[in-house]
């Protein structure tokens, strides 16, 4: 079943999403050669609670983290580890705030050290998917639209989309209704509606789209071993479009 958000649960998850786009402006800060992830998700812990806040994901479904971390061939729901980050690894920091009820949820692809220009393109590529998204989150338009959007940049540009992880609604739980696939067709799919408040979160392969599957249970990685990059932002659907409620740019006191 797909909800439509109250004002009061808008604000809420606002306020989860000012936390969360913060904690990112850190982390983006400690990503250098010799850190590893699990000194990233230590971070991310301390910082969430140290704002009054809790990682959302650590015990969903028996994980055990409070964020996810992705490193090049990995799509999504890497382990955080002690292997130490080398010059030219990209790493996805994936996370859920909880914050009094509120939840918001981003990911964010960076680079370690300074990016060559393979590396630079497959970010830029990404990151401009996730607007190219973002941009048809509109009332009246359907969820195809987005995932058209996205599919129709991101191949363009000789990329491949995700097709098994996808976008979906949130609040009060992490995962609901709708699915917010990443490819897809015009005029296809639920309208959407004010109220309503999904993520967009491409995942964009510099191989093939297919995935395949870690013993954990967990992690997907790409079928070829190329590297993935991902972006993603929590997003009402008002009147006027999107209203993004984990943007790192724009950050209300």
């Amino acid at each position: 079943m797909i909800t439509r958000k109250s004002q009061r649960e808008i604000d809420m998850m606002k306020a989860a999403g000012r936390i969360l786009a913060r904690c990112h402006q850190e982390i983006a800060k400690r990503i250098k050669p010799g850190v590893t992830t699990a000194e990233i998700d230590a971070y991310v812990e301390q910082f969430l609670a140290e704002h009054g806040a809790k990682p959302e994901q650590k015990g969903y479904n028996g994980y055990e983290f409070a964020t996810c971390a992705s490193i090049n061939d990995e799509i999504c729901h890497g382990f955080p580890r002690d292997e130490k980050l080398v010059e030219g690894d990209i790493v996805t920091i994936d996370m859920v705030v909880n914050l009094n009820g509120g939840l918001a949820d981003s990911a964010w692809t960076y680079c370690v050290g300074e990016p060559d220009e393979k590396t630079q393109k497959l970010l830029d590529v990404t990151r401009t998917s996730l607007y190219k998204g973002i941009e048809q989150a509109l009332p009246g338009n359907r969820i195809g639209d987005i995932g058209y959007a996205i599919q129709q940049y991101a191949e363009g540009e000789g990329y491949s989309v995700v097709r098994e992880f996808t976008g979906h609604g949130i609040g009060p739980t992490i995962h609901e209704d709708p699915q917010i696939p990443h490819f897809g067709l015009p005029g296809k799919g639920s309208r959407l509606k004010e109220g309503m408040v999904i993520t967009i979160e491409p995942m964009i392969n510099e191989g093939v789209w297919q995935s395949k599957m870690d013993d954990n249970g967990w992690t997907a990685r790409t079928a070829d071993g190329e590297r993935s990059a991902q972006y993603e932002h929590t997003l009402v659907i008002t009147k006027d479009g999107a209203m993004i409620l984990t943007d790192q740019n724009h950050m209300e006191d």
